[in-house]
């Protein structure tokens, strides 16, 4: 019997990639089915910040016309519009950079494209990725509600179906979140494991690059594709033999009942499948790791828009303005607290995880919020990034409305292979097909 394909624009990435080896799919074809995915959807989600369909073609048929590179040959992928590209615009959501166009791609970007990757286009981005000017995309789930941010149109474009991939950032939240309120896969890495070069910068001590995707296997070819997969695969266990630390962190009463309802009914499924729980604790001296993480965060606004201030002062959002102001008053003493603490707190998360496969959380505090003026609460995100320790968003908690709200997955620092494998294998046992289409 002949398979029977979806339409092509819902293959993910993994999907498309074996059609491609098996010369059942071309670059061309799939990018076609992106782009008419995006002329039927973008007026309602305006996930797209900038796409030239010719460009995008051409691409692709040069893909086709070359041998396959890698297992992304071909695989149409979305960037940020902070995440430099040297044959698109990128201007980061301001007017200051409204006719930018760089003239080299960001590491990141680079390394996809050597790979044979097609870059789409640019995703929208809350301005400068954290503050200023809000972008105009909605949740592909209820237009009326948030995508979250600041990765807004990476979380977005990827659930709806226009791209299988995309890269996003992480200073705070802003690739689990979106992840989260959108349902879509979403990865922030072990911090420094993808170089940040090219990428407009908000505080070094966290920048992170982000991954979008449609499962935990599109995923792994993007660890793949930037070389992050040990030589040795590492060995999970199957489901039954899990052991997995489930960590509240001192925020749990932030959660809305809806969040936290979900979260323990998953917990009872995830006991009845065999997998082993235990509890992390975190320890009462460290509970204000957001608040450090909140200082460190907004002290690399201290100098990071000087640029554009010098370049053009009418043209600078006051948010800019007043971070470079130090409106805060941070200080050097408070700065090296915050980090020494940081510190403390990395090495005991590190160690009381023990012998787990992952630790399991939540990635927000409850569904997407209503209204586009908001970017939703980090809450959840905040301390993992502090820690620098890769975390992924699966959308596996759903609230009773159907929203997406997603279950966290974080590892020690440098367990990204390990990490997505835990993911895999949650996903494959447990996760229920839902996409904003059905």
């Amino acid at each position: 019997m002949k398979e029977v394909l979806p339409p092509l624009w819902q293959l993910t990435a993994s999907q498309a990639s074996t059609l491609m080896q098996q010369g059942r799919l071309s670059s061309e074809q799939y990018v076609r089915a992106c782009l008419e995915r995006i002329a039927e959807r973008e007026p309602q989600v305006q996930a797209w910040a900038h796409v030239n369909a010719d460009t995008a073609l051409a691409q692709a048929r040069a893909c086709d016309a070359q041998p396959r590179r890698s297992a992304l040959h071909g695989i149409p992928v979305g960037l940020k519009d902070v995440i430099r590209s040297f044959d698109q615009p990128t201007r980061f959501n301001s007017p200051i950079y409204a006719e930018h166009r760089p003239n080299e791609d960001a590491h990141s970007a680079e390394v996809l494209r050597l790979r044979g990757a097609v870059i789409l286009g640019k995703l929208q981005t809350l301005e400068f990725a954290c503050g200023g000017q809000f972008p105009p995309t909605c949740n592909p789930w209820d237009l009326a509600r948030t995508p979250g941010g600041s990765s807004s149109g990476s979380g977005a474009a990827v659930a709806d179906g226009m791209v299988p991939l995309a890269l996003g950032t992480q200073t705070g939240g802003s690739t689990i979140r979106p992840a989260a309120f959108c349902g879509a896969v979403g990865m922030k890495p072990t911090w420094g494991r993808i170089p940040f070069d090219g990428i407009k910068s908000f505080a070094a001590h966290l920048d992170t690059v982000g991954l979008f995707a449609r499962s935990a296997g599109d995923l792994a070819l993007l660890l793949e594709a930037y070389a992050l997969l040990e030589t040795e695969p590492p060995g999970v266990p199957p489901l039954r033999q899990l052991k997995l630390a489930v960590c509240r962190t001192p925020l749990w009463a932030q959660a809305e009942a809806v969040a936290q309802e979900a979260f323990e009914a998953f917990l009872e499924r995830l006991r009845a499948a065999g997998v082993q729980l235990s509890e992390l604790a975190w320890p009462e001296e460290l509970a204000a790791i957001n608040s450090w993480q909140d200082e460190v965060m907004q002290d690399g606004g201290r100098s990071a828009f000087l640029p554009e201030l010098l370049k053009a002062p009418e043209l600078l959002h006051q948010d800019f303005k007043n971070k470079l102001a130090n409106h805060l008053q941070l200080t050097p003493a408070g700065m090296r607290l915050a980090l020494d603490r940081i510190a403390q707190a990395r090495m005991a998360f590190e160690s009381a995880m023990g012998d787990t496969d992952a630790v399991i959380g939540l990635s927000a505090p409850g569904p997407a919020p209503l209204g586009l003026h908001s970017q939703g609460m980090a809450t959840f995100n905040r301390l993992w990034t502090a820690l620098q320790v890769p975390c992924i968003s699966l959308p596996l908690l759903w609230s009773p409305e159907g929203l997406p709200m997603g279950l966290q997955l974080i590892h020690r620092r440098y367990e990204d292979h390990r990490l997505v494998t835990v993911a895999r294998t949650l996903e494959s046992a447990l996760y229920e097909e839902r996409h904003p289409w059905n």
